[in-house]
């Protein structure tokens, strides 16, 4: 089974709202997920995005993709050198 950390859309029509789950990779993009992890606002200025960094670094480092735009999203929180890091003590 591969896991991906993936934005799960919520909100209305033209007013986006996300939340940033740990789902199967084959699961719906709004469907069934494993785990919800935060949360992501692109409609306020600035941009409000909220994870629980405990738990997103303990998926990643048991073998959990990121998509690409979570990615971003954990590069400008800071995350992704944080799991480097993490992976150098190992």
């Amino acid at each position: 089974m591969a896991v991906k950390i993936r934005l799960k859309r919520m909100g209305s029509n033209k007013a986006p709202f996300y939340r940033v789950v740990v789902a199967n990779s084959r699961a719906p993009r709004d469907g069934r997920f494993i785990e919800e992890i935060g949360t992501y606002n692109p409609l306020v200025n600035p941009v409000e995005f909220k994870v629980n960094e405990d738990k997103a670094l303990k998926w990643m480092l048991d073998g959990a993709k990121p998509s690409d735009t979570v990615r971003n999203l954990f590069s400008k929180a800071g995350l992704m050198e944080k799991l480097h890091n993490a992976k150098n003590v190992k």
